[in-house]
């Protein structure tokens, strides 16, 4: 068996058929986690409890389970009964649940094994993974399944580098404004960013009720489709008939482009076109402006009022405060001692200002404004999704200095619209750069509520793509 190339669908269906046993699956999975322990990819790997789950499968496991005996991992903000759920931050490591987040407990009926839970930039709160709370290699900060010197992207940034790295095929992490999608574009592989509201959200440490979403992040959109059906339900998804698509291009999301994925995202488009897909290039008039009333308004306020929330169902008693003192990367501390905690947020002259009349604006006015928006483009133009680089950049140098304000709003510039207006996207890989040979991926924005017929398109462009080759060994 090739496990560079497997997939969580081939797993499942060889583990039927009997070809192969949860046991040796499983074991490979977690020696392949030891032998890229550089990575920081995890927080914990379980090891013992993995193989305990993989022998009952392989002794009386049900077959027909859609996720029989096939080993997954876990992003560390999702609680997994009996592991602890940092959610990347020192003052939770020791926090063990004993139940399953909602989202854990279906896959784990689905008959999924996990193998641990992955590392995450600290609290879910950026794009880099450069965390400095957690590590098992050298240094700091989540890496790069393809170049370990640059970052893997977060938040679900240990998620991301597992299946770059072909540790396992398909896991779990958590999206605000990019989180799942951004990770899966620097490393290769595969996600949803839900509709919010189709996956259930307790159990999770979060940012925003009114943007966060678990997302499911695999080796390919098929693996992705299978995810999602286990946790939100429904009958297969086929690939959709490409003749029958339409994709809009908003020229306003192709900017700061690096010059491999500018022409990545233009051999994609005209790929895609030849299959018969109809373009159409369409205008989002105040686009960026909406979204930015919209986005950290939302985010920082609902921060404060979750996370006490969260914090009282953990019955650690920890406060949010004294969570706060304890966070350990710069750029997150900054971000808590100088916003969330105190309420603040920056004013018309970037003085801080009570957050609150914002947040109002926000959520009352901005926000519903946004949504018609997509609402109106959607349905105006006829159209299944709208496309753009995921990323504008390929992964970059992890280093303290990746965790920046600047690098925060480039990598989201294209994936946080659609965050918050709550409407699903999906992230395919659709090449190596080049000349950097690193990860370049294409996002699919839907109408909310269209994530089957999204993850149909996402199947049907992935045939023309194919799977990115397996970072090389060193």
């Amino acid at each position: 068996m090739d496990f560079d190339q497997l997939t969580l669908t081939q797993a499942a269906a060889d583990l039927r058929a009997g070809k192969v046993t949860s046991t040796a699956l499983t074991t490979e999975a977690l020696a392949r986690a030891k032998a890229n322990a550089d990575l920081n990819a995890f927080v914990t790997v379980d090891e013992a409890g993995a193989l305990r789950a993989a022998a009952a499968f392989d002794a009386e496991g049900d077959r027909g389970k859609p996720l029989g005996g096939v080993p997954i991992v876990i992003k560390d903000n999702i609680e997994v009964a009996g592991l602890p759920c940092s959610a990347g931050t020192p003052a939770l490591k020791d926090y063990v649940p004993k139940a399953d987040a909602p989202v854990v407990a279906k896959l784990r009926a689905a008959g999924a094994v996990i193998i641990g839970k992955t590392s995450m930039h600290e609290l879910a709160f950026g794009i880099s993974g450069y965390n400095t709370a957690f590590k098992t290699g050298k240094e700091f900060g989540v890496r790069n399944a393809y170049d370990r010197t640059l970052i893997a992207g977060g938040s679900s940034s240990g998620t991301g580098a597992a299946l770059g790295a072909r540790i396992v095929a398909g896991g779990l992490g958590t999206d605000t404004g990019g989180s799942v999608r951004v990770p899966a574009a620097l490393n290769g592989c595969a996600s949803l960013r839900p509709t919010v509201g189709r996956y259930p959200q307790q159990g999770i440490a979060p940012i925003s009720h009114t943007r966060d979403t678990a997302g499911p992040m695999a080796a390919t959109m098929a693996d992705v489709e299978l995810l999602d059906r286990v946790i939100a339900g429904g009958d297969a998804t086929q690939p959709a008939d490409l003749k029958q698509v339409r994709i809009g291009i908003v020229k306003t999301m192709l900017a700061n482009l690096d010059a491999d994925t500018e022409a990545a995202f233009h051999a994609a488009v005209a790929t895609i076109k030849a299959q018969g897909v109809t373009i159409v290039e369409i205008e989002m008039p105040q686009l960026a402006e909406l979204n930015g009333q919209a986005s950290f308004p939302v985010a920082l306020y609902e921060a404060y009022d979750d996370l006490v929330a969260y914090l009282a169902h953990t019955g650690t008693g920890i406060t949010i405060e004294a969570l706060a003192r304890e966070i350990a990367s710069p750029d997150v501390k900054g971000t808590y001692d100088g916003l969330v905690i105190p309420r603040k947020l920056p004013g018309p002259d970037d003085t801080l200002v009570d957050a609150r009349p914002i947040y109002d604006h926000a959520i009352k006015t901005a926000r519903p404004a946004l949504q018609a928006l997509y609402g109106r483009t959607f349905a105006d133009n006829r159209l299944d999704a709208i496309a753009f680089p995921t990323t504008p950049r390929v992964a970059i140098a992890s280093n303290p200095d990746s965790s920046s304000l600047e690098n925060f709003g480039l990598f989201i510039q294209n994936t946080d619209p659609g965050s918050n207006a709550g409407i699903p996207g999906i992230q395919i890989p659709i090449a190596l750069g080049a000349t950097c040979r690193l990860p370049i991926g294409l996002e699919l924005d839907g109408p909310a509520g269209s994530d089957r017929r999204l993850l149909a398109v996402g199947m049907a462009l992935e045939r023309l793509f194919g799977r990115l080759p397996a970072p090389r060994r060193s």
